[in-house]
């Protein structure tokens, strides 16, 4: 640690930057056929730097200090286009396209700033980050899926995984797209069926921005009922080879990226995590490992066809650490034990590939995408972690899901009329191979099943939208229909029409009140639909398990501020569920079972629950100026769902009423910057353990833990959660390179999250478990509390050159 710092003392002795300048290229071009706008204004906001563009739409800002800028192109006719937070250095020329869009009216009385990504498909309900945004998050440590938790109507769980929870809905309600290529899992460890996991796998590095859409959806878009996630990766340089090291408290990460020629260029990145040294320092019970790249090229074939290569994939371990720390107390004890007779061995890989071609011509284009994605899941655990009899295995898990994609879509623009339609196909194998003891102990069963099961889906959409009143009105409208072999009634496509439209009305200048409904379908997780008995049945099959539907309804108020980056905006939503799963052992709705639903969903289900979601969300964003940024945003919300064995509507495991998140930053002189996000969180419900039924010598020795009880399902509430993390940046712009490091602390004033409480079993000294002496069917058990959170502090240094 003392060398750290040696550095940071030395380099503080230089001048920030030498008597050299930075230099910003690129290209502005018609975003409907791919041809350059010549004449363009780019300009550098709050300077006096500025350029106009070529006849082949290129430009060229040099001689700039290094720093970080707001740049907006423009050119009459189209909307203007501003890129916010761009660092400029002087190890390299920074590479800024601008791909602007025609305005439908000729007349000039209305403005339509393309400031926040209103567009005429989504013109609700769609907040952007962009890299630099991700980067410099306090107590982000780099992760976009924390990142996304500073928006309005975003919320997670305190036990800090990376469950994505938007206005009530369930985490495996998103879907994530990289380059227009469905990558279905973004976090290492990810919970099977769901978006959770402690580590995001994809490198901020690589992103040069993200949209998060929480409604009025396109109809391009399938299979997701709360969000959908549009990330875009940055193109490679094209001149020579760039290289960026990033050296973590967890991790280290080696990003490249440069030409292949005259017409390709790529983006690589690989990260290596030591996470595991760290945890066996601290003496925690665990021991995690893990490691994922991408790689992206980009092919210009001609001035009108380009293709895009994506690759993703992450591999993770998870052991358990049986050494002793000194200075430990019973209860830690305790807790240590019962976390390593608990925790399964773990271990989990998954990739994506996929192809994108685009080919432009005069008044549109034409978009094809070819993918294919896999996820392996194995987890296994014996009776107290004793592998020495194979009579002691409790579970024994392991499953894949692979999917072979094909999408087709035509974009047709007219002046103020817009027209897209497509098609999609997939074909997807799941597998798994089980023996599991664990799951349904109370009930007696033991599943033992190797099978594997093959789905076909597949959907056709077609949408537009049209302006009116000099820009004034736009109407977005849209269906498509969706189908798939799973189950009888899913097969007919006409039983998944999804139609949703949007009318939006600017007031007055850059004041927008928007509406939107629409009814959205997805289909269940894997885990229930390939669930099998013993005997082979697809049980779920039988049954007739369905789509899962959600209607929506939002309305909101938006003000842009495009000369101070500024945004303000309030919304109401309303979702109404429809044939959601419940299990069919408990009667409980999967969506009142918390973050575990669906990690392995082989039960069996009807779709015959019902839920609700409705809440206000609140939004005050600065984005950069005046060396200011800043997001305020509030969320009142409620989630509820029916039990086909209870009454009425129950809070759901996502119900945590009110979510706030304040995030600030200021740069300072001699690039200094400092951050701070505070958030806070509506205490979650939680369903108690069934103490009576766990303390079974017979049910504890397969389970090891409490079993819910479900006569009481969410009828308790942890309390209130916050947090504040705070960061601190410096960095250094050297001639051919660049340096950075930052201090993240997470949890600085070490709130201690609540938890449900713990079900443990009283032990001798030597470890033993204690037999009740008023009924020897019964193990001693008590309930202790289990609190969370310490304070996560953080260094790192990255290196571009």
């Amino acid at each position: 640690m003392k060398y750290i710092f040696t550095i940071f003392i030395i380099l503080s002795t230089f001048a920030s930057v030498i008597a050299q300048q930075g230099e910003v290229r690129g290209r502005v071009f018609n975003k409907v056929n791919n041809e350059g706008i010549p004449f363009a204004n780019v300009i550098l906001l709050g300077t006096d730097y500025g350029t106009v563009t070529d006849i082949d739409g290129n430009y060229v800002l040099s001689n700039i200090p290094p720093g970080f800028y707001n740049i907006r192109a423009s050119f009459v006719g189209f909307r203007s286009k501003t890129e916010f937070d761009i660092q400029i250095t002087l190890a390299r020329a920074v590479r800024l396209d601008f791909d602007l869009i025609e305005e439908a009216s000729d007349l000039s009385e209305v403005t339509v700033a393309a400031e926040f990504s209103r567009s005429d498909e989504t013109p609700i309900s769609v907040r952007r980050l962009n890299t630099n945004e991700i980067e410099r998050y306090p107590g982000g440590n780099r992760d976009i899926s924390r990142v996304i938790q500073s928006l309005p109507g975003v919320a997670s769980t305190a036990n800090f995984r990376n469950d994505i929870i938007i206005r009530g809905g369930a985490p495996n309600e998103n879907k994530f797209f990289v380059d227009e290529i469905e990558v279905p899992v973004i976090n290492h460890f990810s919970t099977q069926g769901s978006s959770g996991g402690p580590v995001g796998i994809l490198n901020v590095n690589l992103i040069k921005n993200v949209d998060v859409i929480t409604g009025g959806f396109p109809a391009d878009r399938m299979n997701s009922l709360s969000s959908f996630f549009e990330f875009s990766l940055k193109e490679g340089r094209k001149d020579k080879m760039f290289t960026q090291m990033t050296v973590g408290a967890s991790e280290f990460t080696l990003s490249n990226e440069g030409p292949l020629g005259e017409k390709t260029t790529y983006l690589v990145s690989a990260r290596r995590s030591y996470l595991q040294f760290l945890f066996r320092a601290l003496g925690l019970p665990f021991l995690p490992t893990f490691n994922d790249f991408t790689v992206k090229t980009t092919t210009k074939i001609n001035p009108k066809t380009e293709l895009t290569f994506l690759a993703v994939g992450a591999t993770g371990n998870f052991a358990l650490n049986f050494d002793e720390p000194r200075n430990e107390t019973e209860l830690e004890r305790e807790n240590r034990l019962y976390l390593l007779e608990n925790l399964p061995i773990t271990s989990q890989w998954n990739y994506t590939t996929g192809l994108r071609l685009k080919r432009f011509r005069e008044n549109g284009f034409w978009t094809f995408v070819l993918s294919r994605n896999m996820l392996n899941n194995r987890s296994f655990k014996y009776f107290q972690n004793d592998e020495s009899d194979p009579a002691n295995l409790t579970f024994d898990y392991i499953s894949q899901e692979s999917e072979n994609k094909f999408r087709a879509e035509n974009s047709i623009f007219k002046k103020g009329f817009n027209l897209k339609y497509g098609v999609n196909y997939e074909y997807s194998r799941f597998f798994v191979n089980s023996f599991d003891r664990f799951s349904f102990a109370s009930e007696g069963l033991v599943i033992d099943v190797n099978e594997k099961t093959f789905f076909n889906s597949y959907g056709a959409f077609i949408s537009g939208s049209k302006n009116f009143n000099n820009e004034r009105l736009l109407i977005t409208g849209g269906v498509r229909i969706d189908g798939s072999d799973f189950g009888e009634t899913a097969r007919n496509p006409l039983n998944q029409i999804s139609p949703r439209l949007s009318v939006s009305y600017q007031i007055k200048p850059q004041l927008f009140w928007t509406n939107n409904a629409g009814i959205y379908y997805q289909r269940p997780a894997y885990t229930s639909l390939g669930f099998r008995d013993n005997d082979g049945q697809l049980v779920n099959q039988l049954n007739n398990i369905k789509f899962i539907q959600a209607t929506h309804f939002v309305s909101g108020i938006e003000k842009v501020i495009p000369e101070k980056s500024r945004r303000f905006s309030i919304e109401g939503f309303y979702k109404l569920y429809r044939d959601y799963p419940s299990s069919i052992l408990n009667g409980i709705a999967l969506a009142n079972l918390g973050a575990d639903f669906g990690v392995i969903g082989n039960e069996p289900v009807l779709s015959n629950a019902e839920g609700r979601a409705y809440g206000m969300e609140f939004l005050a964003q600065q984005r950069l100026y005046n060396n200011f940024y800043g997001i305020a945003a509030v969320t009142l919300v409620r989630s509820e769902f029916t039990n086909p064995n209870t009454e009425g509507f129950v809070p759901s495991a996502w119900d945590n009423r009110i979510i706030v998140s304040l995030t600030a930053g200021k740069r300072f002189g001699k690039n200094w910057e400092f951050g701070a996000r505070w958030r806070y969180l509506g205490g979650a419900p939680y369903t108690p353990v069934d103490v009576e039924t766990s303390s079974l010598i017979d049910i504890w020795n397969l389970r090891g833990q409490g079993i819910p009880d479900f006569n009481q399902i969410n009828a308790f509430r942890l309390r209130e959660f916050h947090q504040l993390d705070v960061r601190l940046d410096k960095r250094y712009f050297f001639k051919k390179w660049n340096f950075n490091w930052y201090i993240d602390i997470e949890n600085a004033y070490d709130f201690k999250a609540d938890q449900p409480p713990l079900l443990l079993p009283t032990r001798d000294a030597q470890g033993g478990l204690l037999v009740n002496p008023n009924d020897p069917s019964r193990y001693l058990m008590r309930l202790v509390d289990n609190p969370a959170g310490t304070i996560i502090p953080t260094i790192g240094i990255i290196v571009e050159f």
